[in-house]
């Protein structure tokens, strides 16, 4: 299928986030691309849509995965420029630590080449630490406006002479060895290469084991009082008594959001979201105390989100499943800032013939 100009055919299936960059990747690098999603471009409903996500660098404990996040920052300030949309808010990044930790955090910071300095709570006197903690800032970091970018490549995608945009199409099934695509209308669609990122449903077309998340989310208004400090503020997580809570700032259109592990559960299926009762999950997120005085907060919407992890690592995986077939399952806010290092890595399988 190959054109003998060097150009390769390329199916994405599934426009969140990964989807859309490596399709944006793809076409950049040359390549012809199709990309379909059972819903519009983009997807309000999928994994990927939310108002925040979250792009901090730092590993402590591994230097290899730092490593990765700090080309990921570089991608996302290349796609801000590519995109012509202000979608990176660097407002920088605070995690809490216990306070025995902090020097060892600061100083891989440092051996990484990542500016981070330590920071008491008294700086952040609206979020709650967990006792005996501090923070480490990492100032050259931030949060994505995430529906933002979801438009803006869509909307870059819609003009670009080597992409078709096939939005409301399901796909019923990939044939991993032969690199077929098979919609609901019944047309065989063939490639070079097919990515497979269909967060929730990318299981029900490729044999990668995928486990299905859901988390409550929560998005508030400040009190007027405050409302200043938070367009300033820093994303903070490790936060609240149990010091697994996020908050991501308001600003660039975005509410103030919070957010925990700890209200995270496994599901079979996304169709029941709308029947389930988010009040219980919102109040034990609320119990996690992460901000001082949150009952002066106007709560502006409960939501419900899913993610998909791979089963085994709990984590955003990018694996081959046939000879020109790759699927992605995405993880929350780590698969969204990683999602230009996963298109970067498909142009590169495109480059090499590997496919």
């Amino acid at each position: 299928m190959s054109a003998g100009d060097g150009s390769r055919r390329v199916i994405v299936v599934g426009a969140g986030v990964t989807g859309l960059l490596t399709a944006v990747a793809c076409a950049r690098g040359g390549h012809r691309v199709t990309l379909l999603d059972r819903g519009p471009i983009p997807n309000p409903g999928s994994s990927s849509a939310d108002q925040h996500r979250v792009v901090r660098t730092l590993s402590p404990d591994d230097a290899d995965a730092t490593g990765r996040m700090v080309a990921a920052h570089r991608r996302w300030l290349e796609l801000e420029a590519l995109l012509g949309t202000g979608l990176y808010r660097r407002v920088g990044v605070v995690t809490a630590w216990p306070r025995d930790r902090i020097a060892a955090v600061t100083a891989a910071g440092s051996a990484a080449g990542v500016s981070t300095r330590a920071v008491e709570p008294r700086e952040l006197p609206h979020v709650r630490f967990p006792a005996g903690s501090a923070g480490v800032l990492e100032a050259d970091a931030g949060v994505l406006l995430a529906d933002r970018v979801l438009r803006a490549a869509a909307r870059w995608l819609s003009g670009h002479p080597a992409v078709d945009l096939r939005p409301y199409r399901t796909v019923t099934g990939v044939d991993t060895d032969s690199a077929l695509v098979l919609s609901a209308d019944g047309e065989k669609l063939g490639a070079d290469l097919v990515l497979v990122a269909a967060g929730p449903w990318t299981r029900d077309l490729v044999e990668q084991p995928v486990v299905l998340h859901r988390q409550t989310m929560v998005y508030l208004r400040p009190p007027q009082d405050v409302a200043r400090w938070w367009e300033a503020a820093p994303a903070v997580g490790g936060i609240g008594t149990d010091g697994r809570s996020w908050v991501m700032p308001p600003g660039g259109g975005a509410l103030l959001k919070i957010s925990s592990d700890a209200v995270a559960r496994e599901v079979s299926s996304t169709a029941d979201h709308g029947d389930e009762d988010q009040a219980p999950w919102a109040a034990r997120l609320a119990r996690a105390a992460p901000l001082r005085e949150l009952g002066r907060y106007t709560v502006a919407a409960v939501r419900a989100c899913h993610y998909a992890t791979a089963a085994g690592t709990g984590g955003a995986v990018l694996a081959r499943v046939g000879p020109a077939v790759w699927s992605r399952a995405a993880c929350g806010g780590s698969g969204f800032s990683q999602a230009p290092l996963v298109a970067e890595r498909i142009v590169d399988v495109l480059t090499k013939g590997a496919a």
